[in-house]
């Protein structure tokens, strides 16, 4: 409702938000089904422009362009998600499914353990019933 609302109005939220135990502002943009947060920098934080490029020659050699062109033309593609892999996060994912398959045996033979009665396990209504059984004959007998 807040998206549509913004989306409609054509614009964006402004407010503060706690990453690593620093505030920082941002800035919340309604894009199709969702909102993009922006993280933003306070002035104190962002270097001169100048500062940037202070080391770099002012001519670039006007023979190397057109040899730049056509290698950015020729390795020019359509973006695709598959381009780009978080290889910390593919290593997780490993990490967590082969911890996965090593719990999922441990489970089988949990329930096996469980299912399997064992010799010194004794049914308390059963002994129940036997030892009431045994006093009422006890109790025939004396009478």
């Amino acid at each position: 409702m807040i998206r549509d609302a913004m989306k409609a109005d054509d614009v964006v939220g402004i407010s503060k938000l706690v990453i690593g135990r620093r505030e920082r502002a941002v800035v919340l943009e309604p894009r199709g089904e969702g909102i993009v947060l922006w993280t933003l920098r306070f002035g104190d934080e962002v270097r001169r422009e100048e500062a940037y490029f202070e080391d770099i020659e002012d001519a670039a050699d006007p023979e190397l362009v057109p040899l730049v062109q056509k290698l950015i033309k020729q390795k020019t593609a359509h973006w695709s998600p598959t381009m780009v892999s978080d290889p910390i996060q593919e290593a997780l994912l490993s990490i967590i499914a082969e911890k996965k398959k090593a719990l999922k045996p441990a489970k089988k033979a949990k329930a096996k353990a469980e299912a399997a009665p064992t010799s010194n396990i004794v049914d308390i209504m059963a002994a129940l019933k036997q030892s009431l059984a045994a006093e009422r004959k006890n109790d025939r007998k004396a009478g």
